[in-house]
């Protein structure tokens, strides 16, 4: 991978609606090897896809908590359990295993404190396995990827 590549990713990034004309002048290429290497990154694997940015509030999930969830038995049977049932949660729009403690970072996403309150009594205590959470309010998003 080299400078353009690079700077192919990073247009992308910012803006993946570009057309190849606009991306081929803002990296500094003609648009046919502009395209020639967009589809190498698709095809290499390093470009996974294109992702539409949605604004939390407008689809009733403003409200991040950051919970830290530790097993109470940590065997394969359970850890892949717990993971199944992670992914049936709509709400946990993130999901992470963690080296040390806690065991997993689940990002959850609802309306208000009260969805979250529901979530966690009804569903995330219910988890399989779980010997402990921890719940992480979100104050304010200082740096995101989105």
């Amino acid at each position: 991978m080299d400078r353009l590549d690079r700077a192919i990713i990073a247009q992308l990034q910012r803006d993946a609606r570009l057309t190849n004309t606009e991306l081929a002048d803002r990296v500094g290429l003609t648009p046919s090897p502009c395209l020639r290497r967009v589809r190498r990154l698709e095809e290499a694997g390093v470009i996974s896809g294109y992702h539409a940015r949605v604004d939390p509030a407008a689809v009733g999930r403003s409200f991040e908590v950051m919970v830290f969830v530790d097993l109470a038995v940590q065997d394969r049977a359970a850890v892949e359990r717990f993971e199944a049932w992670v992914g049936t949660v709509d709400e946990i729009v993130q999901a992470r295993r963690m080296f040390g403690s806690p065991d997993y970072v689940l990002e959850v996403a609802v309306p208000d404190l009260a969805a979250y309150e529901r979530l966690l009594t009804s569903v995330l205590l219910a988890a399989p396995g779980v010997g402990r959470l921890n719940s992480h309010f979100t104050m304010k998003t200082i740096k995101s990827p989105y």
